[in-house]
């Protein structure tokens, strides 16, 4: 079942700790913003791009990684993608100016890029079938999510008793830990069959396109959805995504993603499904963070602990997810999983300025850490059923692309209709009416993921595999 020469426990330690600090980077700066502003002199509006430049790389260039974590070896690039990123996070600490920590932030999300797909890859070939892959996803999903919401808790116990630097010096050990795990454990695959010279084209296409339209939602906070900048900004982004497309259709070249790999009913409807649950987590964590620092008054470093039942919640959803995987395929662990969390988004919009923790945080907070814990696993696990052995690190990118392209437009564009609903006046009931909009938004946004599992996702693996095979001899017969 494994690949000779691997060792699955020490793999699975590894792609845990790869995943976890990944995860852990995508907010372990919010609760540090205000300090960094002060430190570095950020303008109200440049201090977005400490976030957004981390989320932009990365998910723009995620095709590229999984691309070539299938040519060159899994190995190889997440050595390479570990390296990148424990000296960027270095830089990013000793960071003197804005700019500076902006471009380290970016350095990161070129290099998690590169590592994020390697590992997922090396985690679907080291665990192919069976309760051992089951596991293995539970364990993936569980740091995936931790990181994510340990990040929040993090950020905010570093930025009150140590420095915001810290919030960039604590990759390092990880990086360490990482590179060590990952030397030991994982064998050097043989890359595989050059089929012809790289795509660039359609990596510069593709990675211009998606972080363009990113660029055009963020900037909604300078100029209006009906200003002529941000329609030409999604103009340009939309026709280098459609020249993206033509190119992977008609070069001569190893295309950057095989546009088969979407009629796999699995590949299709795992990725828009990741899509919209991107987008809502994100903004789970972003309002839900200022609700308590801004409308309650929590300090950082207390806003970071009351995530925690958050982070615990997850792993609680992901072990049932393990457990109910045994039993039950994916597509109803993702419904499920999807109606609960929405359920939690829905209670999350009825947040009030005179509110509590216990009523107006915790409560939909555990409902939606326990279904999203639910939806992890299997979402990663039904990405790659029917993949062949030597696209799944693209697949794995095109995946966690979706998450992180997600997470950037629905922070955006929510953020907007939250920011819009607030309006000019600032008051304690104002910025409560905006965040409550914003979260209520996010139950409309899983509402549709659900659609998407009950009609589009194939209802067993056997299906999944199948409607492959069939494409493939479809093509072969047409040759």
């Amino acid at each position: 079942m494994f690949e000779k020469s691997t060792r699955p426990a020490l793999v699975l330690a590894a792609v845990a700790v790869v995943q976890f600090m990944v995860s852990l980077d995508l907010s372990v700066v919010n609760l540090g913003l205000p300090q960094i502003a002060a430190a570095l002199g950020f303008t109200e509006v440049g201090l977005t791009w400490v976030i957004h430049a981390y989320a932009l790389s990365f998910g723009g260039l995620l095709l590229l990684g999984g691309k070539l974590a299938d040519r060159y070896g899994r190995k190889r690039v997440l050595l390479l993608g570990l390296a990148l990123f424990g000296l960027a996070s270095l830089v990013g600490g000793f960071a003197q100016e804005a700019g500076h920590l902006v471009a380290a932030r970016a350095a990161q999300g070129v290099g998690a890029a590169a590592l994020a797909p390697a590992a997922l890859s090396l985690l679907t070939s080291t665990f192919p079938t069976g309760k051992p892959r089951v596991r293995a996803f539970g364990v993936w999903s569980a740091m995936n999510a931790a990181g994510g919401a340990l990040g929040v808790l993090i950020g905010g116990v570093l930025t009150e008793y140590a420095s915001w630097r810290w919030v960039m010096f604590v990759n390092v050990p990880m990086v360490a830990v990482a590179l060590v795990l990952t030397w030991r454990s994982v064998p050097a695959d043989p890359p595989a069959a050059r089929r012809g010279r790289p795509d660039v084209l359609g990596a510069v296409l593709a990675t211009a396109g998606m972080t363009l339209l990113v660029f055009g939602v963020v900037r909604t906070d300078r100029y209006a959805w009906t200003s002529p900048v941000t329609w030409a900004t999604l103009a340009i982004a939309v026709a280098l995504l459609t020249a993206f497309v033509y190119v992977e259709r008609t070069t001569t070249r190893d295309p950057l993603i095989r546009l088969g790999l979407f009629t796999n009913r699995a590949v299709a409807g795992a990725n828009a499904y990741n899509l919209l649950l991107g987008a809502a987590m994100a903004s789970a964590f972003y309002f839900a963070s200022l609700y308590l620092q801004r409308v309650l008054g929590t300090g950082p470093a207390m806003t970071g602990f009351q995530f925690l039942p958050l982070a615990l919640g997850v792993v609680v959803g992901s072990v049932l997810a393990v457990k109910l995987g045994y039993r039950f395929p994916a597509r109803v662990l993702l419904t499920v999983g999807g109606l609960l969390t929405a359920a939690g988004f829905a209670w999350f919009g009825f947040i009030s300025a005179d509110g509590s923790y216990v009523v107006d945080v915790l409560g939909p907070s555990i409902v939606i850490a326990i279904g999203f814990g639910l939806c992890l696993g299997p979402v990663v696990s039904t990405a790659t059923m029917g993949v062949a052995p030597h696209e799944t690190g693209t697949a794995s990118g095109l995946l966690a692309s979706s998450r992180q392209i997600g997470a950037s437009l629905g922070l955006a564009a929510l953020g907007t209709a939250a920011n819009e609903r607030t309006g000019a006046t600032r008051t304690l009931e104002a910025l409560n009416d905006g965040y409550a909009l914003g979260l209520s938004l996010g139950a409309a946004l899983l509402a549709g993921s659900v659609l998407i599992a009950l009609t589009v996702l194939p209802r067993t693996s056997e299906e999944a595999a199948a409607g492959d095979v069939a494409t493939k001899l479809t093509k072969t017969g047409a040759r």
